[in-house]
């Protein structure tokens, strides 16, 4: 485009000229008066910013109607929800960065109704007097879980955080090498420990530890024995590790309570869907465990918690604590929370009513089926930037669930026709292009080569009716 060595500041109109532009009199009319002129002088204050600076602008840097259009996507750009809905195509069906587990409609509409406006969330319709906002789970936790009580937060690591400062504030806690976990971000196990306010009393090593090692750490200042499920990561070869069952007969001896960090919690055995085998809360806790620490948004399948369930005492000093009120869940979390574990109430449909559950086990050959519908149509879009095949790959459940196993899913791989040396470039372009689109599209580049695991993929026409949005040029 040509451009203009002309150009200066008193070509710039001013602000309430271009506030005076029909186009952005209807702007402030939809969008508000003071953002439109912070956005107007925004624009203005950019443009004189590059002329000082010496740059060349080009022919029609400052017509009226081009400054209208810039500052009309620039409020558009501002008014755009930042969280949004994208395709999880990644292969992770519960992937912390995409918001982890999908909720069953049951729990979006209960989110809803609480959230349009007043609710008994700590108010005891019986009595007419405050009641206990965990009261609306609490029944059903016990009912799942075989749990004399139980109480919830914010998330696992809340759980974690909350439990220890309760029971073994300046006191110690032994715990396994081998299960010193770091989670995502690199939150780790010793540092939860820390802020806790308890000692993190190590034992064993990385690969094996016995019940001698755990007896040899129990003191005068040892408050409890904790385990920790490692489902982020798998040790094997040469391992020995202390089951809860021997774990709790020893911590019950010296008249201390065991603890389980269970992580991912599921509710259900998993094989009956022809999952791997995952521990359930349930046998965690007939295995003796006295508190059991788990997360809602994970194998559970509903929103952002941190669930703890276990003796009756034990629960009842949690909620004494101060910093529980600093984690509660707010009510529309608590309804969502709610509506899941309702559904539990028929095991016999829960893999078809529960999002988490639908997707891990959706049939392979439903995949396949899916890929050969969608290949010829993903292949008009890209049209010959890329080539678009069908190839089988392996899903991971993700959020540090059963790390080591995979589930058989397909893919559609887009492969650039491109020269070897420019093939990372025109991925980087590929996957831009797909992010871009109105409900992003989320994939994974792996062997030169982008993926879309077709596993988490249920609205097949909402893809289907933007892919002619796909800016590639």
């Amino acid at each position: 485009m040509p451009t203009s060595q002309t150009t200066s500041r008193a070509a710039i109109p001013s602000v309430d000229r271009l506030l005076q532009q029909p186009a952005l009199r209807q702007l402030q009319a939809h969008a508000g008066r003071q953002l439109v002129i912070d956005e107007v002088r925004g624009e203005l204050a950019d443009l004189r910013r590059r002329l000082g600076a010496g740059e060349r602008l080009a022919d029609g840097s400052t017509d009226e109607q081009i400054l209208c259009e810039r500052v009309e996507r620039r409020v558009a750009a501002l008014l755009q929800m930042s969280l949004r809905p994208v395709f999880n195509l990644t292969g992770t069906v519960l992937h912390t960065n995409l918001g982890r587990a999908p909720l069953a409609p049951e729990a979006l509409d209960a989110m809803t109704q609480v959230a349009r406006g007043a609710s008994n969330l700590e108010y005891d319709l019986g009595s007419g007097r405050r009641g206990d906002r965990d009261a609306h789970v609490e029944d059903w936790l016990c009912r799942l879980t075989g749990a004399d009580a139980a109480t919830v937060v914010n998330n696992n690591a809340a759980a974690v955080l909350l439990l220890l400062n309760t029971l073994a504030q300046r006191r110690e806690v032994p715990v396994s090498r081998g299960e010193l976990i770091e989670i995502g971000g690199s939150f780790r196990l010793p540092e939860i420990m820390r802020r806790a306010g308890c000692r993190l009393v190590e034992v064993g090593t990385t690969n094996r530890t016995h019940e001698a090692d755990f007896a040899e750490a129990i003191g005068p200042r040892t408050a409890a024995l904790m385990k920790v499920h490692t489902s982020n990561y798998v040790v094997q070869g040469f391992t020995a590790e202390l089951d809860e069952r021997r774990l709790a007969d020893l911590a019950h001896r010296h008249e201390l309570p065991m603890v389980v960090d269970l992580g991912a919690g599921s509710l259900i055995d998993l094989t009956t869907l022809g999952l791997p085998a995952e521990p359930t809360v349930r046998d965690t806790l007939l295995a003796g465990a006295d508190l059991v620490t788990f997360s809602g948004d994970k194998l559970l399948g509903g929103p952002q918690a941190g669930l703890i369930a276990g003796r009756a005492d034990l629960i009842a000093k949690l909620k004494r604590n101060p910093m529980k009120r600093a984690l509660r869940l707010d009510k529309t979390t608590l309804a969502a929370l709610a509506a899941t574990l309702r559904l539990y109430a028929r095991p016999e449909d829960l893999a078809e009513r529960l999002p988490t559950l639908r997707l891990l086990s959706r049939p392979v050959a439903e995949i396949r089926a899916l890929a050969e519908r969608l290949q010829p149509v993903l292949q008009q879009a890209v049209g010959d930037l890329a080539a678009v095949s069908i190839e089988p790959c392996g899903s991971q459940i993700g959020s540090g669930s059963l790390p080591i196993e995979t589930l058989t899913s397909t893919a559609l791989v887009l492969r650039p026709a491109t020269a070897k040396r420019r093939t990372g470039a025109a991925l980087k372009h590929l996957a831009t292009a797909f992010r871009g689109l109105p409900i992003p599209v989320i994939g994974r580049i792996a062997d030169d080569a982008l993926h879309f695991d077709l596993r988490c993929l249920e609205d097949e026409q909402a893809l289907t009716a933007q892919l002619a949005q796909l800016r590639l040029g």
